[in-house]
């Protein structure tokens, strides 16, 4: 049989050219000799490139021929390819089959390799493999979990820092705790059989503006309450990083209305000071009135210190970081006047005030009614900052020894009293002596 054979299309004049088997042993121009090569070689052009294919049997590589030569006169782009390029194009189509069966997910040939381009040229370097197990590191799958189950964890991982270790101040007020408690479990009873991961701002919104009885202050505390929720859920994956839901309507802070500032004249301060001076009933409350109005110490503030915390700075009250309500150590100055109601206490050891604040308010209410005294919100601290800032006309001096902002001073407390009636309030004396 002679070679090489010509299969051609006449209609499209496509063709492929069939080469024998050599025998070997010839010598080229530059001397080497040829070795046998023991198949059927099947050459055809596309594009204006030559491609080769081998076959061990001439009927294999005839049929090859035909088949090349009939896909040639049709245009086909199959026969662009190597055998190779043929090989692993099969291959891959039989990886993308077998994806689609295991996810439902069908992806073209063109389509994985365009997305898997695209994202190694942005990788410089790192392999596919390396960047899809540092983004699992950093993804949390989220877990389903009941809201209602979820709350009671958040309160239950919060209930340690509400005791105190010995000799220090709990990290979290009790009181603070069950206030968010139970401002939680009434969220979670507005959206029963619900999910974290269910929650959307729709929700968050209603929740909130089922509360238009209550103050804005309010209003906020619920809300904090709600983010501090929500942010402690992010770190248990019981809800995405970034779910949005804080952009709510109903999530956005209000402004704050504090209302008037209500404070007591300096003759009603003598009255609250002499009655509990004088009356055998009311006489714990003495130092507690005069540490509220002369030197503004906030109640919860005076119910942690000890007579030791009074006298152990000369001429100041020494209000450490784990007692004050801004976690931050200060010194009050003792006035002249508070000096003179606070002598027949320089031998007393133990709590300044022994009782609860519960005990303080039915007392000191009773108290002020027999005087006929108006009740007015936290008026001893009010009458303080407002005095004290009329006096001096320093809102940083006044911010100082109230342990607040010069801001909050300033914002408050301004053009509420005239320097006399100031100077009237620090001079409240005992008339007789203190007991």
């Amino acid at each position: 049989m002679k070679f090489p054979k010509i299969i051609q299309n006449k209609k499209t004049r496509a063709e492929a050219t069939i080469y024998g088997k050599s025998a070997g042993g010839k010598r080229k121009k530059d001397g080497t000799v040829t070795q046998p090569y023991p198949f059927y070689r099947v050459c055809w052009r596309v594009a204006g490139q030559r491609r080769m294919q081998s076959f061990a049997t001439f009927s294999a590589a005839k049929k090859a021929a035909e088949d090349l030569v009939r896909a040639l006169g049709s245009g086909s782009q199959v026969t662009a390819l190597t055998p190779g390029q043929a090989n692993d194009a099969l291959a891959a189509l039989e990886r993308l089959r077998g994806f689609y069966q295991a996810t439902g997910r069908k992806v073209s040939l063109l389509a994985g390799i365009s997305e898997f381009c695209e994202s190694a040229s942005k990788l410089n370097g790192h392999t596919m493999g390396e960047a899809v197990d540092g983004f699992l590191s950093n993804v949390a799958t989220v877990k389903p979990v009941d809201l209602k189950v979820a709350i009671e964890q958040f309160i239950e991982s919060r209930k340690l820092k509400t005791v105190a270790q010995a000799g220090k101040r709990p990290q979290l007020s009790p009181g603070w705790h069950y206030i968010v408690a139970m401002w939680l479990r009434e969220f979670a009873n507005t959206f029963p059989g619900h999910a974290v991961c269910d929650l959307s701002r729709e929700h968050l919104t209603t929740y909130v503006n089922g509360h238009g009885d209550v103050s804005p202050r309010t209003r906020n505390g619920r809300r904090n309450a709600v983010k501090m929720f929500l942010k402690w859920s992010v770190e248990r994956d019981y809800l995405p990083a970034n779910h949005r839901l804080l952009v709510a309507d109903g999530m956005a802070k209000e402004t704050e209305d504090f209302g008037e500032i209500e404070f007591h004249t300096p003759t009603e301060f003598r009255s609250l000071l002499d009655a509990a001076n004088l009356k055998k009933d009311y006489r714990n409350l003495l130092a507690v009135v005069a540490l509220g109005g002369l030197a503004g110490i906030r109640l919860q503030e005076i119910a942690r210190l000890t007579w030791a915390d009074v006298w152990r700075v000369p001429g100041h009250i020494e209000i450490v970081a784990t007692k004050a309500k801004t976690r931050q150590r200060r010194l009050v100055e003792i006035v002249p006047a508070l000096a003179a109601w606070l002598k027949p206490f320089s031998d007393f050891t133990g709590n300044v005030w022994a009782g609860t604040l519960d005990s303080f308010h039915d007392l000191f209410g009773t108290l002020r009614v027999s005087l006929k005294i108006p009740a007015r919100r936290n008026g001893l601290r009010h009458s303080f900052c407002s005095f004290h800032f009329a006096l001096h006309s320093n809102e940083n001096q006044t911010a100082a020894q109230a342990g607040n902002s010069p801001a909050m001073i300033h914002a408050h407390y301004k053009g509420l009293a005239t320097k006399a009636e100031a100077e009237k309030w620090f001079a409240v004396f005992p008339s007789t002596a203190a007991k």
